[in-house]
């Protein structure tokens, strides 16, 4: 996802909030208020609002090759692969390229009925945008998060890691906000998805391509 505005939480925060837990309830009641334009969406990742536009057409192409081949994956399966939803945890709101959830989200909805609860989701894909920020958020700050919320499986697909490669990351450790399993593979080379409900999906060549742009 390509970052349009990093938002400090002094731009977002009224000056009341004062307590981390008055300053993450600021950050969410800003980030619900926001009518981000057409085209671009907004997160809140590890206490910031950050809104980013949509991706360019080679990162939707591998995002939407992703989803379909996960669905014929999961068909038969009470679970789906996602797109354009958001997921939510203790304040923080994200929306990954895809994830991995029941077909039926009504019932995971969070309490505000605005996404999907983090604790339903048992994998996320995101498919790295280029610029500096874009890759440290998807590499580092969205890992980080995503450990601490307990997802299962993370996958990043990195046009920008030594020409493309595609990682695995499984058994979040949420104290440490670490992942302690990682399997990291070239394009063109097989990576399959360790546990859960789409154990055994490889994200190979005809999802990635044979190169990225590193």
């Amino acid at each position: 996802m390509t970052a349009l505005a990093h938002e400090t939480l002094e731009a977002v925060m009224p000056e009341v909030a004062t307590s981390p837990s008055d300053q993450d309830e600021a950050v969410w009641q800003s980030w619900k208020a926001m009518d981000p334009p057409e085209g671009y969406h907004a997160e809140i990742v590890e206490g910031f609002i950050e809104v980013s536009p949509t991706g360019r057409l080679s990162h939707s192409g591998i995002a939407n090759r992703l989803r379909r081949s996960l669905d014929r994956f999961l068909d038969r399966s009470e679970f789906a692969a996602h797109q354009d939803t958001n997921v939510i945890h203790d304040r923080r709101a994200w929306i990954p390229d895809v994830l991995v959830a029941p077909e039926d989200l009504e019932e995971h909805g969070s309490e505000d009925g605005i996404g999907v609860k983090a604790s339903a989701v048992h994998v996320i894909i995101e498919v790295v945008s280029p610029g500096h920020d874009n890759i440290t958020r998807d590499r580092t700050r969205k890992r980080r998060e995503y450990a601490r919320a307990g997802i299962a499986v993370y996958v990043l697909i990195d046009d920008y890691d030594a020409g493309g490669t595609v990682t695995v990351l499984s058994a979040p450790d949420p104290e440490s906000a670490v992942y302690q399993d990682e399997v990291r593979a070239s394009y063109g080379t097989g990576v399959t998805v360790p546990s859960g409900p789409a154990k055994g999906f490889t994200i190979g060549g005809d999802i990635t391509g044979p190169g990225g742009a590193g």
